[in-house]
């Protein structure tokens, strides 16, 4: 995806939030933006999402299914948090058991299994905010677009989140995002910008040691074995799948191996390794 010359303003006489704004944004990629408050983080992401369209300036290749997480999602909706992901997974094409099905391991995955039939007008922020998170992961998307997703979720759904943005790199699709924890995935962004005065530009990244090795706990549907290759490598689980240790510099590639058997695996953790 690459977006040439993008600006935005809203209205002719108004100042520009945003102009002459070029980067590429490659397949696999995680993407980390940044900058002051105000100064068009959100504008940029709505952008790339395709939720706003610039004012001048093209985008090209981007993904036919984009997923969006803003930070503060709008719970009044008449369904029930079951309901809502259920119709957003038939929209997706999906069918309705399936639909269902992925509505509900959404939940669960989230810490919401409890919420499915609580109407969403009645969750509160931090439970509002898993049905978000659970309902841009439905379809697998190539684009997923994290504008501070990670405010209001508790400890494990923010860990959570953080191992479902290395299951769609690793799946080959790009993730960008935006957080105000600097150490929010800190040291695995492939690209770094941010947001200065309107304009795009590359930002350092702060150098974090990188593990050696990745533990990965995977579980398959009942009876199915590791794909070749991985099986030689992997251990049973005390609770249950399997564990694979491998190099850092691997790891993604285990996990796109994974994600994309036939049937896929569930990730159930990725541990990094001194």
């Amino acid at each position: 995806m690459r977006l040439t010359g993008v600006g935005r303003r809203y209205g002719r006489r108004r100042p520009w939030v945003l102009r002459g704004v070029t980067a590429e944004l490659p397949a696999g990629a995680l993407v980390r933006v940044e900058g002051g408050n105000g100064g068009g983080k959100s504008t940029l992401l709505r952008i790339v999402a395709g939720i706003d369209t610039p004012t001048e300036g093209r985008i090209e290749g981007r993904p036919p299914r984009t997923a969006y997480v803003p930070e503060r999602f709008p719970a009044a909706l008449p369904l029930t948090a079951g309901a809502y992901l259920t119709h957003l997974g038939r929209m997706h094409g999906l069918t309705g058991a399936r639909a269902a099905r992925r509505a509900a391991e959404g939940l669960e995955r989230f810490g919401a299994a409890a919420y499915a039939r609580t109407p969403m007008a009645e969750l509160s922020k931090g439970t509002s905010q898993k049905v978000a998170v659970a309902q841009a992961l439905l379809a697998g998307p190539g684009l997923l677009v994290l504008d501070e997703a990670w405010t209001g979720l508790d400890a494990p759904a923010r860990a959570e989140l953080d191992r479902a943005v290395a299951e769609r790199t690793a799946a080959g699709g790009t993730v960008v995002f935006v957080d105000h924890d600097p150490a929010r995935l800190a040291g695995l962004p492939d690209a770094h910008y941010r947001v200065r005065g309107g304009t795009l530009e590359a930002a350092a990244a702060h150098p974090v040691p990188r593990p050696h090795a990745v533990r990965i706990h995977a579980a398959g549907p009942p009876g199915a074995a590791p794909p070749p290759g991985l099986a030689a490598g992997a251990e049973p689980a005390p609770d249950g799948g399997v564990l694979l240790t491998v190099d850092a510099a691997r790891s993604d590639a285990v996990l796109r191996e994974l994600l994309t058997a036939g049937p896929p695996w569930h990730i159930r953790s990725v541990e990094e390794l001194p």
